[in-house]
């Protein structure tokens, strides 16, 4: 019988080989474009196995936070592997582990999709933000061609029941107002997007 690491490390493989393929056909360059822009304490949310981390610079002091323990263990070992500390924690996007102010970027891809509530979980990253903070977003949203949006939502009559999985959100749209958007990208009809924002400097954080 195959034990717990054995399977942790099969899971994760198949994970990686899923999301490798996703990657090359529809956003080959996500985590390029999102995760060099993080700077100084950054948190990444929904870390999974670690597949950005040989995208953020060396100085970046990186926390990582995934409802799995088994995922975060995967990353853990693989920051280790690569010279790297990673500080790691158990927990929900939307119910964040850590004090008002504690992060000077936040790197969340390919997670809202999945998220109950993304206002709520937006509201979340801004708290834990300091003031002029990064908070930086990959994601698929809804597509800029008819065609590409029917096949997204008959694709999430699916995916919904199933696991939860959204297609035609946009989280930029659902931005706090504490945020300011530097910069951002759409590709593949528009169903893919990259955001760069801001907490504004003058934003006051509301704690829990």
């Amino acid at each position: 019988m195959a034990n717990v690491t054995d399977l942790t490390e099969s899971a994760a493989r198949r994970f990686d080989r899923m999301m490798a393929s996703l990657e090359r056909r529809y956003f080959p360059d996500a985590r390029e474009w999102v995760v060099p822009r993080a700077t100084g304490d950054t948190v990444e949310i929904a870390i999974g196995t670690g597949l950005n981390l040989p995208y953020y610079a060396t100085d970046v002091r990186l926390t990582g936070v995934d409802l799995s323990p088994a995922m975060l263990a995967v990353a853990v070992d693989r920051a280790a592997q690569q010279g790297r500390t990673l500080l790691a924690a158990v927990g929900d996007a939307a119910r964040l582990p850590f004090p008002d102010a504690s992060f000077d970027s936040l790197v969340c891809t390919f997670a809202l999709c999945e998220v109950p509530d993304v206002g709520t979980t937006l509201n979340e990253f801004v708290r834990v933000l300091r003031p002029g903070g990064r908070l930086l977003l990959a994601d698929h949203v809804i597509a800029t061609t008819t065609l590409v949006r029917l096949g997204q939502r008959l694709l999430e009559a699916i995916t919904i029941p199933a696991s939860g999985e959204h297609f035609t959100r946009r989280p930029v749209a659902q931005l706090p107002d504490q945020l300011a958007v530097l910069a951002s990208h759409r590709r593949t009809h528009g169903a893919v997007e990259y955001v760069e924002a801001r907490k504004r400097p003058d934003s006051v954080t509301g704690g829990r």
